[in-house]
């Protein structure tokens, strides 16, 4: 092993080891910063972050997760704010103020602005002593031994502590707020995740299908998914319900066996009650039960559990849903 890499797993297991402190020592305080910012969320207010330096960095990924998670987050920058942007702020919002030593000068000119307003301030600081601690309304102790830095100067332990703090905060508050796969989606149209959550699969699945009733023959099928330009051939019952599915795969290993299976009956060879969906469900039902069944050919079914459609695996791939 390098000295390079003896240094790298160190600085691994200095920070795993400081977060393991903190998460330890949570107590009440972190409970009534979830509940005030909860509050301020629901009452259709935001929630203000506020940092410097590194602190402030780590302060725009904090307000990013919690704005995709449903909870209104803006960053205030704390010279810009005594220079107009400060008109951001309103009655009913929380704040989040950062920084490591609780004595950052540019934070601490804006506090008493900031304190001004109806509002909640939660300090998230290394020194809960510090001028930061007790201008704050509630205290989040983020401190650590010492940095990951054999320096013990560069912000790294201390940093990656206060990331992990908002972390858990948007996801209590997500929690609490009963967050859903579904508002989730909302806020993320453009990514997979949420097309899948926003589609239904009536919109996606192949209504030009193979369908026949399951007393025909294998060739019969084939003739129809070739028609059809389809992976397989569903079978009905007589009262229009799903009988079984044969696909191409089915016809390659039963040609192996049966080389003039072409005559033979295909309820023979079809599988049997396949695994299906529902074409009212959202597509993230059909990518999750290919997934999980691994198979390719999924069928759709209307609330009569009849065919209506099919879903190929190459479909969702085609329309970047996995």
């Amino acid at each position: 092993m390098t000295e390079h890499t003896i240094r790298g797993k160190k600085v691994f297991e200095d920070e795993i080891e400081a977060l393991r402190v903190i998460g330890a020592q949570l107590d009440d305080s972190f409970n009534q910063a979830v509940e005030a910012m909860k509050k301020a969320v629901e009452s259709g207010h935001k929630i203000i972050v506020v940092g410097v330096g590194k602190s402030g960095l780590v302060g725009n990924k904090i307000a990013a997760t919690l704005t995709s998670t449903g909870a209104p987050s803006v960053v205030l920058d704390s010279m810009n704010a005594m220079h107009g942007d400060l008109g951001i702020v309103q009655d009913g919002d929380v704040c989040i103020a950062m920084s490591f030593s609780g004595e950052t000068s540019e934070l601490l000119t804006l506090l008493p602005f900031l304190k001004r307003y109806e509002m909640p301030i939660i300090g998230m600081t290394g020194k809960p002593g510090s001028t930061l601690g007790q201008l704050s309304d509630i205290v989040l102790d983020t401190s650590v031994q010492r940095e990951a830095d054999p320096l013990n100067l560069a912000p790294t332990s201390s940093s990656t502590a206060m990331l992990v703090m908002g972390d858990a905060l948007a996801m209590a508050l997500l929690e609490a707020r009963h967050f859903t796969k579904e508002d989730f989606a909302r806020s993320h149209p453009g990514g997979s995740l949420g097309r899948a959550l926003l589609t239904r699969i009536s919109d996606i699945m192949r209504k030009d299908l193979a369908i026949l009733p399951s007393g025909v023959t294998v060739m019969d099928c084939l003739v129809a998914m070739t028609k059809a330009r389809s992976g397989a051939c569903v079978l009905t019952k007589e009262d229009g319900t799903l009988a079984g599915i044969f696909t191409h795969g089915d016809f390659a290993r039963t040609f192996q066996l049966h080389p003039d299976c072409g005559s033979l009956p295909v309820a023979r060879f079809m599988t049997v009650s396949p695994v299906f969906v529902q074409a009212d469900q959202l597509a993230i039902a059909a990518v999750k039960t290919l997934r999980d069944r691994r198979i390719d050919d999924l069928v759709v079914l209307d609330a009569q559990n009849r065919p209506v459609g099919l879903i190929d695996t190459q479909d969702l791939v085609r329309l970047k849903l996995i």
